[in-house]
């Protein structure tokens, strides 16, 4: 077998390249989904609230990305999952807000539906970087542009007919949940899709 062919059949994910240079044991694997976990909760509490919105600007979306390619589909998911159980516990662990309470009636209010998506967002990004497209930049950026249409879509149709106490209607939804993120998220998508591919080459030729 070729050096190209072996690289070919390597490792699906960073992380399991990263673990083939040890032992990627089960313990790692939940340090890692740990890890993600508690990056999730810190870029939340880096968050801009905007006087038109009850959605906040937040780095989240490019953690559970990013996450779930290096992770890949079943960790990344597992990652967003245990993230949304500590919230429910009421650990405070997303973004403050003056106006909407931590625990479980989080995910009932205009921000569920986003909250609600992270861990199908970070399977399909994963999903797709088990696949090769997390080590090209363009492939990259699909597979992000991807999870980020799940977020935008499961956030816009929650705020729009399911959120608390009210649904404010698709093109209020619309109008407050998605149009004022497009241009800066697709910005942290193409920042984002740099990382993977350039850990890549750094891990495939090391």
């Amino acid at each position: 077998m070729t050096e190209r062919a072996a690289r070919l059949e390597g490792p699906a994910t960073l992380l399991g390249a990263l673990g083939a240079r040890g032992n990627l044991d089960r313990g790692i694997r939940v340090a890692a989904v740990v890890f993600i976990t508690v990056l999730t909760a810190a870029a939340a509490q880096i968050s801009i609230p905007l006087p038109f919105t009850p959605v906040p600007f937040t780095l989240q979306p490019m953690v559970v990305l990013v996450g779930g390619a290096a992770l890949g589909a079943r960790l990344g998911m597992a990652s967003q999952i245990l993230y949304l159980l500590l919230g429910i516990a009421g650990l405070p662990v997303f973004a403050a807000s003056p106006i909407l309470p931590q625990g479980l009636f989080r995910l009932l209010g205009p921000t569920g539906g986003y909250l609600l998506s992270y861990p199908f967002a970070a399977f399909v990004t994963g999903a797709l970087a088990e696949r090769g497209f997390d080590r090209r930049y363009i492939t990259s950026v699909l597979a992000m542009a991807a999870g980020l249409a799940i977020i935008f879509a499961s956030g816009v149709a929650w705020l729009a007919w399911f959120a608390r106490p009210a649904g404010v209607g698709l093109s209020a939804a619309l109008q407050t949940g998605l149009y004022p993120f497009v241009p800066a998220d697709i910005i942290k998508v193409l920042l984002a899709a740099t990382i993977l591919p350039t850990v890549w080459r750094f891990v495939q030729t090391s």
